[in-house]
């Protein structure tokens, strides 16, 4: 039997369950405008032996067909996942995985399919919302229901869910993820947006999506399963005391050790001597000693920042890391900038490239170029650890598209500056936030490549420690301190205000009230760096590095692009391969001319400025002699534009042959008198021998 609620959200909202994936553990029909996506999710029935973590991957496809396409290819059918199916799953999974219990290990798997899509509401959203019913639908313990909404302000007015028309109106694009009572996730961007305007967008979207949190609440009460027993847990009081024993004051030391390497060869020297001490009193059970030690260092970390205000590198609550920038280190790259920040160093390059450098993407919403691009890599030396290379990692992709979001607001229009950049962030050490030192070292590059961005751009991960009414909010967290933290909120921007954001938490929720705090402090972080950054470069370069193409762009009549590419683009290949340059042109009649010696370039300009050029009266033109008849020659002023150079033209004295006195492929100056009734050029060289 099939099961619908739905409600008005702008458009109609529709939720529905019962008709299709019957045999999934829960699956669920959302639906708005003609924008629709399935939900499915299963569990298997009985954890795998002696598994201690839980095992959940979610995956969120878009079907070719749900915009009426077939995939191109030889297959002709859907491939790996495109990036964007990445970070959509990324959005699915960061709010739904701290909801389900502690204790429950069984595998689980979430998948939501686009089945179509209007080119009008986008599907992540939706997706977040779908894969919250079907959990909740079914017999998998889960703290939801959770609903997804995206929020854009046009002329100052926030809109729930904005089309993707007004998207391109919008200030602001924020996607969040949310309880009935919390915010649990946010991924965005905004166009220099203050902290307050962007807690009011959350809040706004966080009263808007109570709508749908009810109806989902509904649809539970009537077809919802049971849920399954959780396992009772097992009695290892006796374990935990006798760790904790053995454990309890130089876990405290190791933890007072500044360095990463060194705690964590503490730690796992400590560790393993408690294993060694407990092996006859608790055979067999090493995993569970180092289970119980992980959380008593959680506990003992969380300890020392709430009633110590210390954290595990000696800082204070606010304090930033030691921060060294270089820029230009990188002689034939177009630009690069070096970011440390504590323990965490990123390499930014920039390079400069031309049109035929654009990325098209295909999207739900049609097809597109991008002429901005930001890669982020993260090889696992960056922690010290040995892991086989197996392409992108989803982290890989999730932190360059942060990091891309973050600078994206002060890349200059194409119009202002026609180059396609791609800046590449290497992460040479991690030990937190990684991506907020590729914001910093990326807009460097950038500035160091002579790009004219329209200021620095940096970033910082702001945590959160709680308990009860004690709160502790970090500033410029370590890679230890988000794993055992409540919060991960990166902010990146500039002096203006906000450019980015990613907040992810571990709690059932945090007030509004911590949010502007984190906001505000991350700002003072933020403006921190901003100084040190613009100490060592203070503004983009005036000039583009020597080994980045030049552009120049000229605009011809959209009749005469015929007359530029010539027969089967015989006369642009003779332009390019004659100078050297690169040519592209526009529909609308856009000529890009790209060379790396500037000569190269104003060469072809002028070739090209020659073939679009109207004959004038009056003026004088070096021509070539094309053609010589018995009456006279045809004389090539521009290319492909003759006129005839009557023989009684030619002389200021009597010629009796042509030949006489001009031969084919000279080079001859004439004037051009006038133009024919039918268009014909009259040329004349006596003119210009009598003046003389």
């Amino acid at each position: 039997m099939v099961h619908r609620k739905e409600c008005e959200l702008g458009q109609k909202f529709i939720i529905e369950t019962g008709k299709l994936a019957k045999q999934a553990s829960g699956s669920a029909w959302v639906q708005l405008g003609e924008t629709i996506v399935l939900a499915t999710v299963v569990s298997a029935k009985e954890p795998a032996p002696d598994q201690d973590f839980f095992p959940l991957s979610v995956e969120y496809r878009e079907k070719a067909y749900a915009i009426g396409k077939i995939p191109g290819g030889f297959l002709k059918r859907e491939g790996r996942p495109t990036d964007t199916e990445v970070l959509c799953s990324r959005l699915i999974d960061r709010p739904i995985r701290p909801l389900f219990p502690k204790e429950f290990k069984n595998e689980v798997q979430v998948m939501v399919m686009v089945l179509s899509a209007d080119k009008s509401n986008d599907s992540d959203v939706l997706g977040i919302t779908a894969a919250s019913v079907a959990i909740n639908l079914s017999n998998i313990p889960f703290a939801g229901p959770i609903a997804g909404a995206r929020i854009g302000r046009v002329n100052g007015q926030f809109i729930l869910n904005p089309t993707f028309e007004q998207r391109r109106e919008s200030d602001m694009d924020f996607v969040m993820a949310a309880s009935e009572d919390s915010i649990l996730m946010v991924e965005g961007e905004a166009q220099e947006i203050s902290e307050e305007d962007m807690l009011d967008a959350l809040l706004f979207g966080h009263a808007e999506v109570q709508k749908i949190i009810q109806l989902q609440k509904e649809l539970v009460a009537e077809v919802g399963k049971p849920k399954m027993a959780l396992p009772e847990p097992e009695d290892i009081s006796a374990l935990q005391n006798r760790v904790s024993e053995l454990a309890k004051v130089k876990l405290t030391e190791c933890l007072t050790i500044a360095v990463k390497e060194e705690r964590h060869e503490a730690l796992d020297t400590l560790v393993k001597g408690i294993q060694e001490q407990l092996a006859e009193e608790f055979p067999e059970q090493e995993g569970k000693i180092v289970a119980i030690f992980h959380d008593l260092e959680k506990e003992l970390m969380r300890s020392m920042v709430l009633n110590k205000k210390q954290r595990l590198d000696g800082r204070g609550l606010n304090d930033i890391r030691d921060i060294y920038i270089e820029v230009g280190l990188l002689p034939r790259v177009h630009g690069s900038a070096l970011f440390q920040r504590g323990q965490t160093q990123a390499l930014a390059t920039a390079t400069l490239g031309t049109k035929i450098d654009e990325q098209r993407i295909e999207g739900m919403e049609g097809d597109f170029w991008k002429n901005y691009m930001l890669h982020y890599n993260f090889p696992p030396f960056c922690t010290g650890e040995v892991k086989p290379l197996r392409g992108l990692s989803r982290r890989e992709i999730g932190h360059g598209n942060l990091a891309e979001r973050a600078i994206k607001a002060v890349i200059p229009s194409e119009k202002i500056f026609p180059y396609t950049l791609r800046v590449v962030s290497d992460v040479l050490e991690s030990n937190g936030s990684s991506s907020m030192a590729t914001v910093c070292a990326g807009s460097l590059s950038l500035m160091d490549a002579g790009v004219p961005i329209k200021s620095a751009v940096a970033g910082i991960a702001m945590g959160l420690v709680k308990e009860g009414e004690q709160v502790a909010v970090l500033t410029d967290i370590l890679g230890d301190e988000d794993h055992m933290g409540d919060m991960d909120f990166k902010v990146a921007g500039n002096r203006e205000g906000v450019t980015a954001c990613q907040m992810d938490i571990k709690i059932k929720g945090i007030s509004a009230d911590i949010m502007r705090e984190a906001l505000a402090r991350a700002r003072e972080a933020r403006l921190f760096i901003l100084d040190k950054m613009e100490a060592v470069l203070a503004e983009p370069r005036k000039e583009l590095s020597i080994h980045a193409p030049r552009i120049l762009t000229y605009k011809i009549p959209s009749d005469m692009i015929g007359s530029v590419i010539g027969p089967g683009g015989k006369m642009i290949r003779e332009i390019t391969e004659t100078t050297g340059a690169t040519i592209n042109i526009d529909d609308d009649g856009t000529v890009t001319i790209a060379s790396v010696a500037s000569e190269s370039g104003e060469s072809a300009l002028q070739w090209i400025k020659n073939l679009t050029a109207a004959p004038e009266e009056g003026k004088i033109y070096n021509g070539k002699v094309k053609k010589i008849m018995n009456f006279g020659a045809f004389i090539e002023i521009l290319p492909g534009k003759e006129g005839l150079l009557h023989i009684s033209q030619i002389d200021n004295k009597r010629v009796e042959r042509v030949e006489d006195v001009l031969k084919v492929g000279e080079e001859v100056q004439v004037k051009l008198l006038k133009f024919e009734a039918d268009g014909k050029m009259v040329l004349s060289r006596k003119v210009l021998l009598t003046e003389e």
